[in-house]
């Protein structure tokens, strides 16, 4: 390729000094380019520098020469190495702010390129790092500069050479990281990544070993992370039973943790033996266990580690030896006292000198708000509910730890109430809202982010880490923007295709925000249940269930586009991965679910496209089938051969579809049915067996469908007559037993200039064909267009739908917490968010007196058509309280009229909690007093800090049951 690049490096916290830009060239075929690094430095330099050389070649075909001695240097050259050692420090004036901002910083770098600073040498360009990962990062951001992406190898990213690369750059220097540890936690690795590496990468190990590490570890440092908790299911043997995996760990500067249920650098599953050693259990057998972690702290004084103090279950299960938390309150204070004791004695120095942290996940939450006292030095880990929702943050009190806080947060998960390990169906939205709120509280000290086998979760984990390195400014772009940038660095650098792209994923990701394709089955695990029918509604709603079928028929035509345009290119591997295998399974796993149900339904109406539906339904339970093949076998060359699995754990959701057999009675020949109509026995609407539609109103403009089908083989032709005020968009046809053939839906609205004005209508459609006729009732109700503002929402179909985002008006109070607009979040893109706690903040006092005086408030308006006694159900995203201090609550009133006071908060797992993380909504409903036609005004009052309504739901006889957006 014969282009000429200059790139201007512009990078992620990088802050210009005063100091000139200078040119640096790649491709400079007079002046061949070398790479220097202290052989007397950490390993890492070496690493890194012949990663670079790598890369430069991946990005100009031009080799580098990769040396360790200063002496001779010549051409181009590039230094990498310590901002003190004796290298690099005298490229750099000790004045200067990219000296200041570097030297002595953790994880800090900075860039300076010098022009003829010596004989021999034409440019010079200087990576100097605080520390080993500080070089590391940037190095590997240079290597983004040249088109090299973190996802190069994970996700075979392609990278465009060109003959003639110039950087431009001057004296920058790059700020320490904002969360200090930041890593992920390899898990639930036993349908793709352990084998993968096992029968594909590693067979030589058989197992997730060294080699194996050394390119996660890589993958790591290239993302700016620095923390691994290593895989550690009974599949995998424990990561120190390999001892070149510390190695690697050591040259990579990795740290080394451990998950939440592995206290002391130990892996309970693969190393405790309760056969030879007994129970693990503290109270019964404290000498084989204390023997136990000692050995591992001997063994591990010499590494970089972050030791995960107190103790749980082998596994991922409660203490043993303990009924309660009052018993488990002194014995782990007990336990912590002699783990520290152990890192003192062998690591030679104070406990409160040396990492530690404590994860309260699960029932140690439960222990720990009972009273248990940790160390101030432990860094308190706050986790997540394993479905996105931090479980509790800091206190006043926690704020001010010395050892700080973090935060484990979920992108895959194995458990109740169902298990989400198969295409990263996590919202990014709500990963960037729960750990932005995070930072916010003060928990800064470490992120680790669970991402089961990395792939397919290279979007959550690429992003998770940007989030990690600097939140309050990533967290500033929409989602739309990280995604373009996201394609942008891995799939294909055509803007239009990247624009498209970006955009088939950011609606993926709302769709899968509505339902993860594996809650589709509406099943459960743990205990596992069967799957059963989705509650969208086929019937109302202008049929929800289609809705969301044309929306995946949207998404899936796009992303075979595109898999067309780049057909043969080099993005051809990375697209696929990134985007094409997510989004077209994800799509037929809700097709196959959703076709089971009109299969059942429509036989239910005796229609001949029922067998159609069922077919249509195993067909996409196939395509999963055929593209998991195409992913293991051919992609890539076979290069992740055993990585993708379709069905991790074999759960009832993944399995292909079992609908009874269908029989169809075919004697009617033909018939309709009207929306609203289920069968016979069954309306949503009117009298059952009754045909008509919902009634057609003035204001609402409404638009309903009757469905026209075959029961019988035999074709019909079709017509239909009605008012002149009735419009169809089909007045006749043909029917006809092909696929696709034996129904269409009609859609039926009102031309309002030929209906008679100001007085209720009531019309029929008459459909005629094969010597048989039906009748479908049509009503129309008139309504005067009330004068009210735009923002005023009005009643239509019997209810109000209010967008908790927009409101009327915002009150003026300067109550502790403030509503205010947020976007990127929810269902609707938006949500009404309740502001963080400050330092000093108390919960609100609950009498109604109180909260109308001193609760921020926001109010919207609404009008209605006939007086009622409504119900109305808001709909907020189903967080947690921001700490242990406050709750979920929000309080309403209508027209100024008695106040109610809402709490959403959920106690441990119980079966409202399931239900709102597989939906991504918290409901709870209020009774309204009586309320005349005419114009009213509903205030939501802020009461608790952290709350996020969405919308606002006023039945006044008819909200029908659906699962989607209104």
């Amino acid at each position: 390729m014969n282009q000429f690049c200059r790139c201007y490096l512009f990078l992620l916290l990088i802050v210009p000094t005063v100091s000139l830009a200078q040119d640096f060239p790649f491709t400079d075929k007079e002046n061949p380019l070398q790479i220097v690094y202290s052989k007397n430095g950490p390993k890492l330099d070496s690493i890194a520098a012949h990663l670079l050389a790598n890369d430069i070649k991946l990005a100009t075909n031009t080799q580098a020469q990769v040396v360790t001695e200063a002496a001779g240097l010549k051409g181009n050259v590039i230094v990498i190495g310590n901002i003190e050692s004796p290298l690099v420090k005298p490229y750099f004036n000790r004045t200067t702010a990219a000296y200041k901002n570097v030297k002595g910083k953790w994880e800090a770098y900075a860039f300076k390129v010098i022009d003829k600073p010596k004989p021999g040498i034409s440019k010079l360009l200087v990576i100097a790092g605080s520390d080993a990962r500080g070089t590391a990062y940037g190095v590997f951001s240079l290597s983004e500069k040249l088109g090299v992406s973190p996802w190069y190898w994970w996700a075979d990213a392609p990278v465009t050479q060109q003959n003639n690369l110039i950087l431009t750059l001057g004296e920058q220097y790059a700020n320490s990281p904002k969360v200090k540890f930041r890593g992920i936690f390899i898990n639930d690795e036993d349908w793709g990544l352990q084998p993968w590496a096992a029968k594909t990468f590693e067979p030589e190990t058989g197992d997730i070993g060294p080699k194996t590490y050394a390119k996660v570890f890589e993958l790591i440092l290239r993302l700016k992370g620095n923390l691994i908790w290593p895989a550690m299911h009974p599949c995998t043997k424990a990561f120190f039973s390999y001892p070149e995996n510390k190695k690697v760990a050591e040259d990579y500067s990795i740290i080394i943790g451990t998950s939440h249920a592995e206290p002391m650098m130990r892996n309970n599953v693969g190393e405790w033996d309760e056969k030879t050693m007994g129970h693990f259990n503290y109270v019964t057998n404290k000498e084989k266990v204390y023997n136990y972690w000692e050995s591992r702290v001997k063994e591990t004084t010499a590494n970089d580690v972050l030791y995960t103090m107190g103790m749980r279950g082998v596994h991922d299960s409660g203490m043993e030896g303990v009924k309660n938390n009052n018993e488990a309150v002194p014995l782990l204070e007990q336990i912590m006292k002699d783990q520290r004791a152990l890192l003192s004695k062998y690591r030679g120095k104070p406990a409160k000198s040396i990492p530690q942290v404590f994860t309260a996940y699960k029932e140690v939450l439960d222990i720990y708000d009972n009273g248990l006292k940790v160390p101030d030095d432990i860094t308190l880990v706050w986790p997540d509910d394993n479905y996105g929702y931090i479980s509790r943050l800091n206190n006043d009190a926690e704020r001010k730890r010395s050892g700080g806080s973090g935060v484990y947060y979920h992108a895959s998960y194995w458990g109740r109430p169902h298990d989400y390990l198969w295409i990263g169906s996590t919202p990014p939205t709500l990963m960037k809202e729960e750990l932005l709120k995070a930072y916010k509280m003060g928990a800064s000290k470490i992120w680790v982010l669970n991402v089961g086998d990395i792939k397919p979760l290279e979007f959550m984990t690429d992003y998770f880490f940007r989030l990690a390195y600097d939140p309050e400014s990533v967290a500033r772009q929409y989602l739309s923007g990280i995604l373009d940038e996201f394609v942008r660095r891995t799939i294909t650098k055509d803007p239009k295709e990247v624009n498209s792209i970006g955009s088939t994923l950011m609606r993926h990701y709302r769709a899968m925000y509505e339902r993860k394709p594996e809650f589709m089955g509406w099943s459960r695990t743990e205990p596992t249940t069967q799957t059963t029918n989705t509650e969208y509604n086929h019937f109302y709603y202008g049929d929800e269930a289609h809705m969301r079928i044309l929306e995946y028929d949207r998404l899936e035509e796009e992303m075979k586009l595109h898999r067309t345009k780049l057909a043969g290119k080099p993005g051809e591997a990375a697209f696929y991965q990134l985007a094409y295998y997510p989004v077209v399974c994800a799509s037929w796993m809700n097709k196959k679910f959703l076709y089971r149900d009109k299969a059942m339904f429509y036989a239910k109406q005796n229609r001949l496209s029922a067998k159609e539906y069922a077919a249509m339904s195993k067909a996409a339970y196939d395509s999963i089938v055929k593209e998991t093949v195409y992913y293991n076998d051919t992609l890539a060359g076979g290069k992740w051969k055993n990585m993708m699995s379709m069905k991790p754990r074999d759960l009832p959701v993944f399995k292909e579809p079992a609908l009874p057999e269908i029989s169809i009675d075919a004697s009617d020949g033909w018939s309709i049915a009207p929306e609203g109509f289920v069968t016979k026995d069954s309306s949503l609407i009117g009298e059952a067996g009754k045909l008509q539609l919902p009634v057609f109103n003035t204001i609402g403009l409404q638009e309903y469908f009757i469905d026209l089908f075959l029961c019988d083989t035999a074709a019909v032709n079709w017509t239909a007559t009605a008012d002149d005020w009735i419009k169809l968009t089909r007045t006749s046809g043909t029917l006809t037993a092909e696929p696709g053939m034996n129904q269409l839906s009609n859609c039926v609205s009102i031309d309002w200039s030929k209906a008679p004005a100001n007085k209720p209508l009531t019309g029929k459609i008459i459909f005629k064909g094969n010597q048989k006729q039906i009748e479908v009732l049509v009503q129309v109700r008139p309504l005067t267009w009330p004068k009210v503002s735009n923002l005023t929402k009005l009643e239509n179909y019997g209810y109000v739908s209010i967008d908790a985002s927009r409101y009327a008006v915002i009150g003026d109070s300067t109550g502790p917490f403030q509503w205010k607009r947020y976007v990127d979040m929810g269902h609707k893109s938006a949500v009404l968010s309740a502001s963080l706690p400050k330092i000093g903040d108390k919960p609100m006092k609950p009498d109604p007196a109180t909260i109308k005086k001193e609760a921020h408030f926001v109010e919207y308006h609404f009008y209605t058509f006939a007086p009622a006694t409504p119900t109305m159900t808001v709909l907020s995203v189903p967080t947690h309280p921001v700490n242990n201090n406050f709750s979920n609550r929000y309080a309403v009133s209508v027209d100024d009229g008695p106040l109610t006071l809402v709490d959403f908060k959920t106690e441990g797992r119980r079966e409202e909690w399931k239900r709102n993380v597989l939906s991504n909504r918290a409901e709870r409903k209020v009774q309204l007093q009586y309320l005349d036609k005419g114009l009213h005004k509903l205030k939501v009052y802020c009461v608790d800090p952290g709350v996020m309504l969405e919308e606002m739901r006023i039945d006044l006889g008819g909200l029908k049951p659906g699962y989607g957006n209104l």
